[in-house]
């Protein structure tokens, strides 16, 4: 490491005029053979490296610009203590590393903790208080941008210059002494949520979990993005290469590497204050902000845990299916397996204990071995093709107790895979005047809706028609995985300048609903090619129905279709609204899934032609107040149909059989000789 000569530094300032400009103030030593204090800081007007070397070979006016900077006057000012306190040597982090060598920045960043943990002591320099005693209470006027104290409690490299050195004095904005680390631990402890064990004795002072050392960085902040990842590596003793520009990946990178080395499942126990689905990384440390009390399970400890766990499930079995289930759990506990990471590009593999959901088959909640006051952490996942992603839905009814599996983890954004596309119909509810008005939260054109399966989402389309003063909006969406439909209509036509507020109302309402809807849905989950499902509404005060039809035609490719009909009150009376999934009894719906499954495989003849023909009336035509005689009148004309046409195709047959048979009797013996 390059150290600064505070005896040559300070000589040459006071004799700036007549100093040898060749003297060198910069010296190369090794850390762990040298005696020398170190300075923590905020940076402000700084001087670097290269203006650190060459200040005498500068003409007199740039020199003097360079002197008048703060973090010059901060230099001297630190040289003084150090010599104060009889050390030859200092190192500043802004004018010992010459940032212009992509290697040397490098190194000295994976070198920083323990450069800041041999030194013999710290300065922590706090340029923004004035009083000569350290601030013991938070005061928000004073420290409004950094929650209430003074800044450099706040920025993400002093955390580790907090932890590392053995002693850390603090000084005000003029110098003066006000505590240290040592005599303040349980004012720092308030401050930054750090154990005083860690303050007084180092990360070795106490059985630490990594989201618990997370949590000591969720609220700091720092000018480069990269760095909130790079100034934690030395709190977990890992070292990555520097990729200034690649953002929020730095902090993923450092996750891996951490998973990598230690077996600890309290990395995944983080918990976003924005909900959100994807991968079981955290995007950055503030998603660690409620781990501070996380603890690590110790396999022998977590199999107790576990048993304990499983029997609050309140699943239904008898007492000894229950044993028997529990014993299982804890026997699988006991695997090698259950002490390991594997990291490859299909996801993190782990050895879990986890919870089905009763309602999403895609659906699953894991049991980490890590607690928050002796309750087990659990995180929930929602299933994407054959791994599995974070999700922040946790209303799930488990459907048995848990159970050991191997999961595949996503921890990547994957944003293309995750992406599910819907070819959308909507041209048939122009045959009855509506059209389309607009769509909410996002605009869409063309006939592909772009859904993301794994987060939760929702596009809303409203469609009206302004001569019968009748509208709806259809919801497409998914939640845990599973996709889902729903109509919606508030009572009110909305003006052309309201479409918007429509859309909001009912996007509002549906996405309140959205695991009702889901659930819905997911009984006809397993749809194999050429099954489809319907939705049946009626509009209400109009003799308008909606049918949203969904199939799956290939693999993993749902079409969805929307058509308008007219239908007054076959189901519930023409002045309510109703909507249904059909799987009870619906007349119209139940003509309606013919009808729409031959548009959808492109047999717009039938629809316009024989079948319009034969079933082209409402069901209403045939009902009375009575759903069931509905029932069974549209049942019995259904098979009545049938038959007849049965029954035609036949005798056309046997008559033409007749006529051809004389036909060929006689161009027989036409041909004879």
């Amino acid at each position: 490491m390059k150290l600064l000569d505070v005896e040559a530094f300070l000589g040459r300032e006071t004799n700036i005029q007549q100093n040898n400009p060749e003297r060198e103030v910069m010296k190369e030593l090794d850390d762990e053979n040298t005696r020398y204090a170190i300075l923590s800081h905020r940076w402000g007007a700084e001087v670097d490296y290269k203006e650190m070397t060459r200040l005498m070979k500068m003409e007199e006016r740039k020199r003097n610009e360079v002197r008048q900077r703060s973090g010059y006057q901060k230099i001297i000012e630190s040289c003084k203590q150090a010599m104060k306190d009889g050390y030859k040597w200092l190192w500043i982090d802004t004018c010992c590393i010459d940032k212009r060598s992509s290697s040397e920045l490098t190194e000295a960043i994976n070198s920083m903790y323990r450069w800041y943990q041999n030194a013999q002591v710290c300065y922590a320099y706090l340029n923004d208080v004035d009083e000569s005693t350290f601030p013991t209470e938070g005061d928000h006027d004073k420290f409004a941008g950094s929650n209430g104290w003074p800044e450099w409690f706040m920025r993400g490299w002093t955390l580790q210059e907090l932890i590392a050195p053995k002693e850390v004095e603090f000084f005000n904005k003029d110098w003066v002494h006000i505590g240290s680390k040592q005599h303040l631990e349980f004012e720092l402890q308030t401050i930054t949520g750090i154990p005083y064990e860690v303050l007084t004795s180092g990360l070795a002072g106490k059985r630490l979990s990594v989201a618990q050392i997370m949590s000591w960085a969720a609220k700091r902040k720092t000018t480069r993005e990269e760095d909130r990842a790079y100034s934690l590596m030395g709190l977990f003793g890992v070292n990555l290469p520097m990729l200034y520009g690649e953002g929020k990946n730095a902090f993923r990178r450092l996750q891996l590497e951490i998973i990598r080395e230690f077996n600890d499942q309290s990395i995944l126990a983080w918990k976003p204050r924005v909900p959100r689905t994807g991968s079981v990384l955290a995007e950055d440390p503030s998603d660690f902000w409620d781990c501070g009390k996380i603890t690590k399970v110790e396999p022998g400890e977590f199999v107790k845990l576990i048993g304990q766990y499983a029997w609050r499930s309140d699943i239904g079995d008898s007492w000894a299916q229950a044993q028997c289930k529990v014993a299982a759990l804890r026997n699988a506990m006991d695997s090698q397996q259950f002490h390991t990471f594997n990291i490859s590009n299909g996801g993190i593999q782990v050895f879990l204990p986890v919870i089905p959901s009763r309602d999403f088959p895609s659906h699953l909640r894991a049991v980490l071995a890590c607690s928050r006051d002796m309750d087990l952490v659990t995180i929930d996942l929602v299933s994407s093709g054959r791994s599995f992603a974070r999700t922040s839905i946790d209303s799930l009814l488990p459907a048995t107790y848990a159970e050991v599996k191997t999961l595949y983890l996503i921890h990547y954004q994957d944003t293309n895979g995750s992406r599910r596309e819907f070819p959308f119909d909507d041209k048939y509810v122009s045959s009855h005047g509506f059209t389309r008005r607009g769509t909410y939260p996002r605009e869409f054109t063309g006939n592909t809706i772009t859904l993301s399966s794994l987060a939760e989402d929702l596009i809303v389309i409203v469609y009206a028609n302004h001569d019968a003063r009748s509208c709806f909006a259809i919801g497409l969406g998914y939640y845990l995985g599973q996709e889902w439909v729903h109509v919606d209509y508030d009572g009110h036509f909305p003006t052309q300048e309201d479409w918007t507020d429509f859309g909001g109302r009912a996007y509002d309402r549906m996405w309140e609903a959205r695991a009702r809807h889901a659930r819905d849905m997911a009984e006809y989950r397993d749809m194999r090619y050429g099954k489809y499902c319907m939705k049946h509404a009626h509009l209400p005060r109009s003799i308008w129905a909606v049918r949203v039809i969904w199939g799956r035609w290939k693999a993993d490719d749902f079409s969805v279709m929307v058509d308008v009909v007219e239908c007054p009150g076959c189901c519930d009376g023409p002045y309510s609204m109703t909507d249904r999934i059909v799987g009870t009894f619906c007349p119209c719906a139940w003509r309606a899934n013919r009808v729409c499954y031959l548009r959808m495989i492109g047999l717009d003849f039938l629809c316009k032609g024989l079948w319009k023909q034969f079933l082209g009336r409402t069901c209403c035509d045939w009902t009375s107040s009575s759903p069931g005689l509905a029932s069974v009148l549209v049942n019995g004309l259904h098979w009545v149909i049938m038959v007849t046409i049965v029954v035609a195709i036949l005798y056309a047959l046997a008559i033409y059989l007749r006529i051809c048979e004389p036909l060929a009797l006689i161009s027989t013996s036409l041909i004879a000789p």
